[in-house]
């Protein structure tokens, strides 16, 4: 059985940061690419930031510079390093791997 658990949201202010963990269990980890999406109310599903198994990553334009995702594949764990949010980064945000989808956590940013 695949589970996906993400953690590390929270209410921040414009301008800080917050760290997202998504810890995967019944895939191997290492071998699968690993996605970062969120969706804000009201908006469609959109990727955040994708890191491959070979660590190659990808990045949707608005986070470019300010977002970082890496992996751990020793503790099947992905990561999404926020800094800088601000309030259109609002959303639920959602760790991906094929087919599979975690339950999300809110990251809620004021103005």
């Amino acid at each position: 059985q695949v589970q996906l658990e993400e953690s590390g949201g929270g209410l921040v202010q414009a301008g800080g940061s917050l760290r997202l963990s998504c810890t995967a269990s019944g895939i191997i980890f290492s071998i699968n690419d690993m996605g970062w999406y969120r969706q804000a109310p009201g908006k469609q599903r959109e990727l955040v930031a994708l890191i491959t198994r070979y660590k190659i990553t990808n990045y949707a334009e608005s986070v470019k510079g300010r977002f970082t995702i890496s992996r751990d594949n020793a503790k099947n764990t992905v990561y999404l390093q926020m800094n800088s949010l601000k309030p259109e980064d609002t959303a639920i945000y959602y760790c991906q791997t094929t087919r599979f989808w975690g339950q999300g956590t809110q990251v809620t940013v004021s103005s």
